[in-house]
């Protein structure tokens, strides 16, 4: 058995809720989300924190599989047994219209390309980050 898949053998519970439904209750035993500076890989027994959760791309692993979702800003909770993630958005590649999310990023680009007011400036931002995350996420179908 390699180092790494003895690290990741140890199963933590994983909690990840949307602002409209719970998405994912159970064991994984890694997850790496979109933290505001930069990815952070999450294993059982990790130091207790609390971050910001950017819009982006969530991995976990369920049963040696990779499980893929695009999640929207909030925030998460890690302890040695459990991540909380609450997020404002949800949804597996599965569940995302690829067409709309690129009509989404196109409608932001645009809106980026026109001067704003500060606060519609960083609405916009947060759309376009939105839109990104979704179509990453499906891209990986």
């Amino acid at each position: 058995m390699s180092k790494t898949s003895a690290m990741t053998d140890k199963n933590f519970h994983l909690r990840v809720a949307a602002s409209d439904r719970l998405f994912y209750n159970g064991p994984c035993s890694m997850a790496v989300l979109p933290a505001i500076d930069g990815e952070l890989g999450v294993l059982a027994d990790h130091e207790p924190m609390v971050t910001a959760v950017a819009a982006g791309e969530l991995r976990y692993l369920v049963d040696g599989e990779w499980v893929i979702a695009a999640v929207g800003d909030g925030f998460a909770e890690i302890t040695p047994e459990k991540l909380v993630l609450v997020v404002d958005t949800a949804e597996s590649p599965e569940e995302i219209d690829i067409r709309r999310a690129d009509e989404a990023r196109q409608r932001a680009e645009e809106r980026l390309r026109h001067r704003q007011a500060i606060l519609e400036y960083y609405h916009t931002k947060a759309a376009l980050a939105r839109a990104m995350a979704r179509l990453k996420v499906t891209k990986k179908l």
